[in-house]
């Protein structure tokens, strides 16, 4: 098992439209790094980084009357809170994105101070909520360029891509044709930001070795040698 060592952890973000498959390949890459002997630390955005969130959590289901519960195949939700939008609204996802900027970058620094983990993968990241914003707004984007200064830059920034219908079948929240328009704003985002890497929508398996070779070569870029996949496949 390999030892921790005083060289910084390196940071996993994993962003995408629900169903496009985050949970999975989050544990198909943390499995396989507990196998190569890499010491992680999991971060849920929702449950360690998202300020006040029982409460905002809380609003959106007694104001928007958005379902609880977590969408699946033949047990559709009906979720109103992201795909619920307008001018005053923009103005508080303002505010609340910001909020949750400052505390992820508290979070993160606090976790590489702690000098445990090798590797800290965050499921979902400051991303996911800036993909909510009108991207085509001047104001937004000079907005989502202020919140990329401040938060820690991830050394990979996965952008799971799934087909707007394959990704509503395997979890019914929203619409298929608003799963479509968060597609569209994740790739207007990842144009924007010019950091992340977009792992396009292929079968299970080929994504797997997509997220594990790219985890590969950046372990291999910081010394941390770790066989993780025997058969390479180039992410876009």
């Amino acid at each position: 098992m390999a030892q921790p060592t005083s060289r910084s952890p390196l940071l996993i973000s994993f962003s995408g439209m629900d169903g496009s498959g985050k949970t999975t390949q989050i544990a198909s890459l943390l499995k396989t790094l507990h196998a190569g002997g890499v010491k992680t630390c999991l971060l849920a955005f929702w449950d360690h980084v998202v300020v006040a969130a029982r409460y905002r959590e809380g609003f959106v289901h007694r104001v928007f009357k958005s379902e609880r519960g977590i969408g699946a195949p033949g047990k559709p939700v009906r979720r109103r809170d992201k795909n619920v939008r307008g001018w005053h609204l923009s103005l508080v996802r303002h505010f609340l994105y910001l909020l949750d900027a400052l505390h992820l970058r508290l979070v993160v620094t606090r976790e590489r101070r702690r000098h445990v983990a090798q590797v800290i993968v965050v499921d979902r990241y400051i991303y996911d909520e800036l993909s909510n914003l009108n991207l085509a707004n001047p104001v937004s984007r000079v907005f989502v360029k202020f919140v990329r200064a401040i938060v820690p830059q991830p050394d990979i920034a996965y952008l799971l891509d799934a087909d707007s219908e394959a990704a509503y079948a395997r979890k019914p929240e929203y619409p298929a044709e608003f799963m479509e328009k968060c597609r569209q704003a994740y790739f207007e985002l990842a144009k924007l930001l010019g950091t992340m890497t977009t792992i396009p929508a292929l079968s299970l398996s080929d994504a797997k070795k997509a997220v594990l070779k790219v985890a590969e070569d950046k372990l291999a870029e910081n010394g941390r040698n770790a066989a993780l996949t025997s058969q390479g496949l180039t992410a876009a």
